[in-house]
């Protein structure tokens, strides 16, 4: 299964960005209001300079206390990014997630940001893609 079939099955397809400049707080309350965990920190809506998470958050929140809330996302952002493109597969895209310790990889194509997969969405698809497979299976041992 490759990403453009993953992110054609997601509900909502849209990016939630922040602008570089941005507190946490803000970020915070996106994050909350949307019931999402990251945000990518975006200039223009399009190209990913950067990514929030509710875990790089906390991890604040208990080194500093709640001071970090008013600080910049940049602060705390992860800048250096592992993307991936619509033509990967479901397979790489986890490989890169469980080598990297993270749960969400922005989809990026010559430059622009076209979509953010999880790694329940990854799992999703991957187990829909088992069932399928073992219902065929199952189906040809039977003589269907």
């Amino acid at each position: 299964m490759k990403v453009v079939q993953i992110l054609k099955s997601k509900a909502d397809d849209g990016v939630v960005t922040v602008m570089p400049g941005s507190d946490v707080g803000a970020a915070t309350e996106i994050l909350a209001e949307r019931k999402i965990g990251t945000v990518v920190v975006s200039p223009d809506g399009e190209t990913a300079v950067g990514i929030l998470s509710e875990r790089d958050i906390v991890r604040e929140l208990a080194r500093i206390g709640a001071s970090c809330l008013r600080h910049s996302v940049e602060d705390y952002m992860t800048s250096h990014l592992v993307t991936c493109t619509r033509d990967e597969s479901a397979d790489l895209v986890l490989s890169k997630m469980t080598k990297g310790r993270f749960r969400h990889m922005p989809v990026v194509e010559d430059g622009r940001l076209v979509g953010l997969i999880t790694l329940g969405d990854v799992v999703k698809a991957r187990l829909s893609e088992v069932s399928m497979e073992k219902e065929a299976l199952e189906s040809m041992i039977m003589g269907h």
